[in-house]
């Protein structure tokens, strides 16, 4: 196949109807991307534009594609992990007639790289990632069609490391926006979606009891300490390893035990990494692990923990539950590791809540519409604009019902002076 003639790649065109039952049913959680959809197809801000995206292919992604074809983009999207795809959701976006869609769950990387190849097609106007592979094979294998876009946008922690790396090598063709770096984004889909979903993945995959149980969370950022709440939550005794003495601090006066890695691993019924970085869990962690203890990586990429040195290490290999990886290792001891090492709490579970993905998505549309309506930014990687996190956060608030007080005329005024100190009034 070559990405010229692809139409659509999906597991199963049957499956439509089951995937078109499975948005609807998320689009109901999600109030703030249905209030923008309703004014992306009045404004049609994205008409005539061409989205290439690479993104989890899931029943709350295919809202958001929803929403940015309602504003008049055609959009190409592939998937951005072999294990998050939901194959039904993907028959469903490939029947509509603006979408294209190059995604199968379990996909080899053969493949995976033709479906990245499929979305950049003729040459996109926008660009949509979820961890940087599509905007590197843009830069690497289509340079051409890279100094085209307009825009891009990325959507995780370990891409925008990626696209400053690209920057500061003077690589990156064009601007993106780096959608993860937000307030609203780090509370809401990190914290609390991420720390929930990466918990529910494991107790999905191995219907152990944490309570009791001692859990080793490496990097206390915000998904680290998501994934440490919701487990110090259920009972579970958590243990934080961290290379930042900041982090390490504040997980310290947040109650945590705080270990370097060498001295939690021999703890652990469970470890889950946290940290966006390659090489959390290596061998040296892994031969002192207590027999059965579980591997979960939160990260995007299934570099955290060391998979290979447990699968040359192996004398035996068993899935005994979805999702689960058993390697027994020289004297009976096994470890069970989810998802393959790669992202537990899609590759494991569904994901992030439907409610969470609302508000993150709901920056991405209106993040991409501000990209259209712009004249081309500076070549580089960009926050998200103030004003785009504070209309979703007033959509959300406003969903719920929810008020919240006004600053006054003296109060702004206040907030802009420098003469009133302790005794002026």
């Amino acid at each position: 196949m070559t990405r010229q003639r692809l139409r659509s790649d999906i597991a199963d065109p049957a499956l439509a109807d089951d995937g078109a039952a499975r948005i609807a049913r998320s689009e109901r959680s999600m109030p703030v991307l249905r209030a923008i959809r309703t004014d992306f197809a009045q404004r049609r801000p994205l008409a005539g534009l061409t989205v290439a995206a690479c993104l989890h292919v899931t029943a709350e992604t295919a809202n958001l594609v929803g929403t940015l074809t309602a504003g008049g983009a055609s959009v190409r999207l592939a998937a951005s992990n072999p294990l998050s795809t939901q194959d039904d959701v993907a028959a469903a976006l490939a029947a509509q007639r603006e979408v294209a869609v190059y995604a199968r769950r379990g996909v080899p990387p053969a493949d995976y790289h033709e479906h990245l190849n499929a979305a950049i097609g003729p040459g996109p106007d926008l660009v949509i990632d979820n961890g940087c592979d599509l905007s590197v094979a843009l830069h690497t294998d289509h340079p051409d069609l890279a100094a085209g876009v307009l825009a891009g946008c990325e959507d995780t922690p370990t891409g925008v490391l990626r696209l400053r790396a690209m920057a500061a090598d003077g690589a990156l063709g064009y601007p993106v926006v780096a959608l993860d770096d937000t307030p609203t984004r780090r509370l809401a889909d990190h914290r609390h979606g991420t720390g929930q979903s990466c918990v529910d993945a494991i107790l999905r995959s191995t219907n152990m009891l944490l309570a009791g149980r001692t859990v080793v969370v490496a990097g206390f950022g915000s998904v680290g300490r998501g994934v440490a709440e919701r487990a110090r939550g259920m009972g579970a005794n958590v243990v934080v390893t961290e290379v930042d003495p900041v982090a390490a601090l504040d997980a310290v006066l947040s109650g945590y035990r705080v270990l370097p890695m060498a001295l939690a691993a021999p703890e652990a019924d469970v470890i889950v990494t946290a940290t966006g970085n390659r090489d959390v869990v290596r061998g040296e962690h892994l031969e002192v692990l207590r027999s059965g203890a579980v591997l979960a990586n939160a990260g995007h990429f299934d570099v955290e923990i060391d998979v290979r040195w447990l699968r040359e290490h192996a004398v035996g290999v068993r899935a005994p539950r979805p999702a689960v990886q058993e390697f027994t290792l020289a004297g009976g001891r096994t470890v069970s590791l989810l998802a393959e090492g790669r992202i537990a709490n899609l590759g494991a579970a569904d994901g992030n809540p439907a409610a969470v993905m609302d508000l993150a998505f709901a920056e991405q549309a209106l993040t991409v519409a501000w990209l259209a309506g712009r004249s081309r930014l500076e070549v580089g990687v960009h926050r998200v604009p103030a004003d785009v996190g504070s209309q979703v956060a007033t959509l959300e608030l406003a969903s719920l019902g929810v008020g919240i007080d006004a600053l006054s005329e003296v109060q702004r005024r206040y907030l802009s002076a420098w003469r009133q100190g302790s005794w002026d009034s």
